[in-house]
């Protein structure tokens, strides 16, 4: 069947004077393609989820883990993690504890979800990552992982920050579910061990952040935390080790982690991500006070919205009953405040109940937007909600996606201008996308 564009635009120049039409048919044939090149792109636009989907899942297996595979470090093991879509692949100077683990993680989540190659591949690079972090990173007579190698993997960073520390929790068990080895969990639940032991606030609840390699806290401050305020308790690494103490406690059922999962959680949504989602923050003091300078103010969408579907998580793991309420008070404070509802896609920070104030868009931050609307349409069918997921898949494939690899760009404008064409960097691993294709795939994908 043709295109409803294409059999009008046939109409009208079929009762053009025979002369007029010759004299200006190649015009009208180039415009002719144009406008046929524009109902593909309005068809591409409305495609529904379910084709969405079916493209993500074979993107993923021929072309974004294959991209990833090659980041393999056959020489050191690891990772090596450095390119540009604009400059191409650069040397890497360090690997850091937090992108190694994340390939860790992902590579196992792509195995155990059935995206692994015949070769598996994905589990080997998995392996690889795991003997790397435990031969290298690990801290063999003080526990914990150092946050910095060299490519050889030579400690060049030998701090403790327990925002690393949580992936490599988070990491393991994954590889632990990928493989049914009992050896990545039993060193998951030795970390675990030392965390609580480390760097648990046993007079204020919740978790010190930011140690030296003997396990003494940082000065307020000081440079050297390189994630978050030395000093603080922030929103980030609270939320990603509650993330890391669900998938332990799933797997393990440890009374004391589902203690410390209960406590994280509590404390998340108590001081962090409140029900009021204009509440938000970044930071705290040691003892739960708001902080007061100016550098910490606002709040972030893509957070906000991570938390909402991982909170959700951990409940569900706890056998707690869903708080929906508060999942989609900040699932609709993004989309009120936070989210183009032009173009797509959710911007990047903000302050209270006022528009973005930071209107560029960042890779992860969409990739977590996408995760919280897909559980939202899985818990409950939303037109609103349906409308922005495919708004932005649309602002993504088209926007903020590299042609060349599928790989998605670090950061785009608001309208979709690139603005840092990274691919691969410390900071920039296959964690968020992937997990969020992967959950949209189960979500929306045909069934076989």
């Amino acid at each position: 069947m043709q295109p409803l564009l294409q059999v009008e635009f046939t109409r009208q120049y079929t009762r053009l004077p025979w002369r007029t039409a010759q004299l200006c048919s190649w015009t009208m044939k180039a415009l002719a393609a144009s406008m046929l090149l524009l109902v593909c792109l309005v068809n591409l636009a409305s495609a529904p989820l379910p084709q969405h989907a079916s493209d993500y899942r074979a993107e993923l297996s021929q072309r974004v883990l294959p991209y990833w595979l090659a980041k393999l470090d056959t020489t050191n093991g690891g990772f090596l993690l450095s390119e540009d879509a604009v400059q191409g692949p650069i040397t890497p100077k360090e690997k850091q504890l937090v992108s190694q683990a994340r390939m860790v993680w992902t590579f196992a989540h792509a195995h155990r979800h059935g995206l692994d190659d015949t070769n598996r591949s994905c589990l080997r690079a998995a392996w690889n990552g795991y003997r790397f972090l435990t031969n290298h990173f690990l801290d063999k007579t003080l526990g914990g992982y150092y946050w910095k190698t060299d490519l050889a993997g030579r400690p060049i960073n030998e701090r403790k920050l327990l925002y690393g520390e949580s992936f490599v929790i988070y990491a393991f068990v994954e590889l632990h579910r990928a493989t049914k080895d009992p050896q990545p969990l039993a060193e998951a639940m030795k970390l675990y061990r030392v965390i609580q032991r480390r760097a648990h606030d046993d007079q204020n609840g919740g978790w010190h952040e930011h140690f030296s390699r003997d396990w003494q806290r940082l000065a307020d401050r000081d440079p050297n935390a390189e994630v978050e305020v030395a000093g603080y308790k922030s929103a980030n690494t609270h939320l990603h080790l509650q993330e890391a103490l669900a998938e332990l406690f799933e797997v393990t059922r440890d009374p004391d982690v589902k203690q410390s999962l209960i406590e994280a959680l509590d404390l998340n949504k108590q001081y962090f991500y409140p029900k009021d989602a204009g509440q938000s923050c970044f930071h705290r003091e040691r003892d739960w006070k708001a902080v007061t300078d100016p550098k910490s103010a606002g709040l972030s969408y893509g957070h906000n919205v991570e938390f909402a579907w991982l909170m959700i998580r951990a409940e569900e793991i706890l056998g707690l009953q869903p708080d929906w309420t508060h999942f989609n008070a900040h699932l609709a404070h993004a989309l009120q405040h936070g989210y183009d509802q032009a173009r797509g896609g959710l911007y990047h920070r903000g302050a209270g109940d006022a528009p973005a104030n930071d209107q560029n868009k960042i890779w992860w931050v969409q990739a977590e937007m996408m995760a919280a609307l897909t559980d939202a349409l899985r818990h409950q069918e939303n037109a609103a909600q349906r409308q922005a997921l495919e708004q932005l898949v649309h602002f993504v494939n088209v926007h903020q996606k590299d042609r060349r690899t599928g790989i998605w760009l670090d950061t785009v404008t608001a309208d979709g201008k690139p603005k840092s064409t990274g691919l691969a960097h410390s900071w920039k691993a296959n964690y968020h996308d992937v997990r969020a294709l992967v959950k949209f795939i189960e979500a929306f994908a045909p069934r076989q």
